[in-house]
């Protein structure tokens, strides 16, 4: 009997060790709704003394709202999970994030703006990483920048200069930045304290890796506001897990109508 009852503790412990050893690569796609019309994106007017300047490439284009036309991909969608709760304040606990991540710097995140528009539209950063906002245009920006956590910022950044932000501080929403020379230049940052964010590509496709596996939460954020409104912000409940022999966890396209409200 007592042998017997090792084993079963032994089998319960490997069960835990073996959960908490697992981490996923979670992939999916963000798609404009099939029974709306793609948004156009239209071209900005640029007036002032540098129009020549701003134009030089050709006209300047609508961000705000950015769909592939062929695929129906929603560009600039930041995903991030979040734990299983309600609560918008749940954190991740240390044992839900994967080891290597320990390992991580602090990175320089680069904004460029070398034609009159902020590249890139859409910047997601880990707390401690620092901000360079760099002008390689020929003439001036500025970099207005207001926070709740992170300061108040206004310099002007002349042609070939850079202006860097002191390393981030945790961030609950998000960060609008904005030139205001040139008054159709904005942008987002998304300061996470943990590495489970992603941001979509041209096709709005998405990719987190080393997630844990277990059950959790996702969000998705659009500049014109979160996937499922108000209720949306603490997230889809979702099961993180690997199918029998692979690697990643290939996720549903998910519909999200990101039209300004």
């Amino acid at each position: 009997m007592r042998l017997l009852l090792s084993c079963v503790c032994c089998c319960a412990l490997a069960s835990v060790v073996t959960a908490q050893d697992e981490w996923v690569t979670v992939k999916g796609q963000v798609l404009f709704p099939a029974d709306q019309p793609v948004p156009q994106r239209a071209a900005l007017q640029v007036n002032g003394p540098d129009q020549v300047v701003c134009l030089a490439k050709g006209a300047i284009l609508d961000e705000s709202v950015v769909v592939n036309p062929k695929t129906r991909g929603v560009k600039n969608v930041v995903v991030y999970l979040r734990p299983d709760d309600a609560d918008l304040k749940a954190a991740f606990a240390k044992e839900q994030i994967h080891p290597e991540d320990a390992k991580r710097k602090p990175a320089e995140v680069v904004i460029d703006q070398p034609c009159c528009v902020f590249v890139n539209r859409i910047t997601v950063a880990r707390v401690g990483d620092t901000i360079v906002v760099k002008n390689p245009a020929a003439v001036a920006h500025n970099f207005f920048w207001e926070s709740a956590e992170n300061g108040s910022f206004n310099p002007n950044i002349a042609p070939k200069m850079d202006f860097k932000l002191p390393p981030l501080k945790k961030e609950a929403t998000p960060i609008q930045y904005k030139c205001t020379i040139h008054p159709w230049m904005t942008g987002y940052v998304r300061v996470f304290d943990h590495p489970y964010y992603a941001v979509t590509d041209d096709d709005g496709k998405f990719e987190i890796k080393n997630a844990p596996a277990g059950k959790y939460r996702i969000v998705y954020w659009h500049e014109n506001g979160v996937r499922g409104g108000a209720k949306g912000r603490a997230g889809d409940q979702i099961e993180i897990a690997l199918p029998q022999g692979a690697k990643t966890m290939e996720m549903k396209p998910t519909d999200f109508d990101v039209s300004p409200k």
